[in-house]
C-alpha cells in the first residue's frame, strides 16, 4: 500500500469513527474553490500567504480552500436543517514558507455541529468524539478560550476604537503586544506619527494633505482625512488603566489546569467586571466536561492557545496532541459562532467543530508501535 493509500485508509477509519459516534451525522462534500472575496473579508490580505489563488472566468479571483470550515459554513447557512451534524474528508491547500519541508496538500477528516440550544453540551461533544477517534494513539490535550479573551478586551474602559484594534490583532501576538503597550502609554506612538498630528493641528488636514502633492493609489483625500482624524482622536485618550491592563496580560500567560483556571478567572473579574459573563459560561463548561467524565483537575488550560492559527474561533478551543513533545497537533477544533454570522446573510446560529490530520495520526501510530 502506498503511503498516500495508507493515509487515505487512516482517514476514512477516522470518519467511520465519527460517524459511529455521533449517529445521524450527513457526510458531506464541500467545494474545493472559494470565494476569495470571502476569505479577504474574513482574514485580511493575510490570507493570501497561506491560500493558492486562481482566476474563474465568471466567478472571478477564488481560492484552493485552506480549510473545510468555511465552505461547510457556507453550505449550511444556505439552507441546512437544525440541529445540524457534518462530516466530511478531503484535502486542504496550503503554502509553506520555502524549505519548510511542509505539505502544500493534506487530507483533513472533520465534525461540524450547528445547534443553537446546547452549545455547552455541544462543546463536549466534539471535545470527547475526537478524544475517542484517537483512543489507539499516544495524546494529550490542550484546551482553551478565545471568547474569554475577546470578553476581557470589551471590559476594558478605553474607546470602541481601541477595542477594535486589539479585537482585531489577538490572533497577532506581536501586534498585539505593540498596541497593548502604546494604549497603556508603557511604549511610545510610531515614529513619525506626532510629527505628522503637530503638522496637521499647524496647518490644518486639508493643507497637509495638499502639501503632499495630487493623489495617486486607490485612497481618497476624505479617505486620508478620516484617517489623520482617527489618529489625532486616538493621541487625545487617555492610557488604559494599568490595573486592567495587567489583569489582561496575565491572563494572555495564564496556564493552568481547567478546574485551577475557573477559579483563577474569577479573581481577575473582580477588576473586570465584564469578564464575569464569559467566566460564568467557562465554568459551566468546565463542569459539563466533568460531568461527562473528562478529567478537569489535569487537563491544561491556556489562555492563549490557537492565539496564532485558529483566527475564526470565538469561543472554546482544543489541541489533541502527540504524546511526544514538540509535535504539530493531530486535532485541532473549537467554537466559531461569530463566523456563522458573518457568512449567514442575517442568519447566525451556534456553531463547533474541529478537524484531524490522518497523516499526522497515522506516523504517531507508527511511531508507538
Amino acid at each position: 500500500m502506498t503511503a498516500k493509500a495508507a493515509i487515505r485508509a487512516e482517514a476514512e477509519a477516522l470518519q467511520a469513527a465519527i460517524t459511529r459516534g455521533a449517529p445521524g451525522t450527513v457526510a458531506v462534500d464541500a467545494p474545493m474553490l472559494v470565494s476569495a472575496d470571502t476569505l479577504l473579508d474574513l482574514y485580511g490580505e493575510d490570507i493570501r500567504a497561506r491560500a493558492f489563488t486562481t482566476q474563474d472566468p465568471d466567478r472571478g479571483e477564488m481560492m484552493l480552500r485552506p480549510d473545510f470550515t468555511v465552505p461547510v459554513v457556507e453550505m449550511h447557512m444556505s439552507g441546512g436543517a437544525e440541529p445540524a451534524r457534518y462530516t466530511y474528508l478531503g484535502e486542504v491547500f496550503r503554502k509553506q514558507s520555502v524549505g519548510a519541508g511542509l505539505p502544500s496538500e493534506y487530507l483533513q477528516v472533520g465534525y461540524e455541529v450547528f445547534d443553537r440550544e446546547a452549545p455547552l453540551q455541544a462543546d463536549v461533544e466534539v471535545f470527547a468524539l475526537f478524544n475517542e477517534a484517537l483512543a489507539e494513539v499516544p495524546i494529550r490535550a490542550v484546551t482553551g478560550d478565545t471568547g474569554v479573551l475577546l470578553a476581557a478586551i470589551e471590559a476594558l474602559s478605553t474607546t470602541e476604537a481601541r477595542k477594535a484594534a486589539l479585537r482585531r490583532h489577538v490572533w497577532r501576538p506581536r501586534r498585539f503586544r505593540t498596541l497593548l503597550d502604546r494604549f497603556t502609554g508603557a511604549a511610545p506612538a510610531p515614529k513619525g506619527r506626532e510629527a505628522y498630528l503637530e503638522a496637521a493641528r499647524a496647518q490644518g488636514l486639508a493643507a497637509l494633505i495638499a502639501q503632499a502633492g495630487p493623489p495617486i493609489g486607490l485612497r481618497t483625500t476624505d479617505e486620508m482625512t478620516a484617517r489623520l482624524e482617527r489618529l489625532e482622536a486616538d493621541a487625545a485618550e487617555p492610557p488604559i488603566d494599568a490595573t486592567q491592563a495587567e489583569v489582561l496580560s496575565e491572563l494572555l500567560a495564564l496556564k493552568a489546569p481547567l478546574a485551577e483556571a475557573a477559579a483563577i478567572l474569577s479573581n481577575y473579574a473582580v477588576d473586570l467586571p465584564g469578564l464575569q459573563t464569559a467566566v460564568d459560561r467557562f465554568s459551566a463548561r468546565v463542569n459539563a466536561l466533568a460531568d461527562a467524565g473528562v478529567e478537569v483537575e489535569t487537563l491544561p488550560f491556556e489562555a492563549s492557545y490557537g492565539r496564532t492559527q485558529m483566527e475564526y474561533y470565538d469561543g472554546f478551543v482544543f489541541g489533541i496532541l502527540p504524546a511526544t513533545p514538540g509535535q504539530p497537533p493531530l486535532a485541532t477544533g473549537g467554537r466559531y459562532d461569530t463566523l456563522t454570522r458573518l457568512l449567514g446573510g442575517g442568519r447566525e446560529i451556534p456553531a463547533v467543530g474541529g478537524v484531524i490530520r490522518p497523516e499526522l495520526v497515522l506516523a504517531a501510530k507508527e511511531a508507538a508501535r
